[in-house]
């Protein structure tokens, strides 16, 4: 996805402090106060939001460049809460290691990811998606042998380097 460039990290940091994964403003100004909270929580998105040079940032983004001092393409909530800015929350990914860490899709009826029942052969389905590519890894009678399935796949596959 493409956002906006954000400013310097040496812009950044004479514009903000970062106290446990919020944003204060350094200075006061137009629509801004000296040491009150920065930007604003997007209810639809989830994301924190801040306006700087006129522009609209994800806050995440700017603390991760300001302590890296430089952007990523993509960014992680490993707690999978967006508004959850911790520096310690944030890890930089691929695109596709960003999406094993997406929430349950609002279809699934298991309640498990990579597991769904297959009507025709009345069995627990197993699958999971990597670089793009379904695997099938089989169908089971059981439920739990086929969760520990798709989650010993998801340990194996899905690893994200930190």
């Amino acid at each position: 996805m493409q956002y906006a460039p954000l400013p310097s990290q040496s812009e950044l940091l004479s514009l903000f402090d970062y106290r446990d994964g919020v944003l204060y403003w350094k200075t006061s100004g137009r629509k801004r106060i000296k040491n009150q909270r920065a930007g604003h929580l997007d209810l639809l998105s989830g994301y924190d939001y801040v306006r700087v040079n006129n522009k609209l940032l994800r806050v995440h983004r700017l603390i991760w460049c300001m302590f890296y001092g430089y952007e990523p393409s993509e960014i992680d909530h490993i707690n999978r809460n967006k508004a959850d800015n911790r520096i310690e929350n944030l890890r930089e990914v691929s695109r596709s290691e960003n999406n094993y860490n997406h929430p349950l899709r609002i279809d699934n009826t298991s309640g498990v990811r990579g597991v769904s029942w297959n009507k025709i052969k009345n069995k627990w389905r197993v699958y999971i998606n990597v670089k793009k590519q379904r695997l099938e890894l089989g169908y089971f009678n059981d439920f739990e042998l086929a969760c520990l399935v798709a989650e010993e796949a998801r340990d194996r596959y899905h690893k994200v380097s930190t």
